[in-house]
């Protein structure tokens, strides 16, 4: 397998091809949140807070990192305003779901999130 170098959080990160994203940045030590990734299933991008930045100088795109192949030279951001937005807009919707779950209530905390925000419809599923 080939090796190459990409930026996340302004660190070069050593990578292999075959890599996705979120598996790049926990290798180094970065945390990006999930709730559908786990290492025995296929990915899917079902949750949607793994989303990082991809910057492109004078644009920037989100994608998911758990399905995103890591590339050679990529610039990727994982925690910013712009996420983190997201992140908490994603939580509120999901915290309608399951309420009363304790990862969700953390990642409510950490991003400012309004576990009330929306009506409850308590199936208990986050539709990951």
């Amino acid at each position: 397998m080939s090796e190459f170098t990409l930026t996340i959080d302004g660190r070069d990160v050593a990578a292999s091809e075959g890599m996705t994203l979120l598996e790049a940045a926990r290798a180094a030590g970065i945390e990006v949140p999930t709730l559908c990734w786990h290492e025995a299933l296929e990915p899917h991008g079902g949750c949607r807070l793994c989303m990082v930045e991809l910057d492109y100088g004078e644009w920037q795109r989100l994608v998911v990192s758990c399905v995103y192949p890591a590339e050679a030279g990529l610039v990727v951001k994982t925690r910013t305003e712009r996420l983190d937005r997201y992140r908490k807009t994603i939580v509120e919707l999901l915290c309608a779901h399951a309420p009363e779950s304790p990862a969700l209530a953390a990642l409510a905390e950490e991003y400012g999130a309004d576990r009330h925000r929306y009506e409850a419809e308590a199936d208990f599923c986050v539709h990951c």
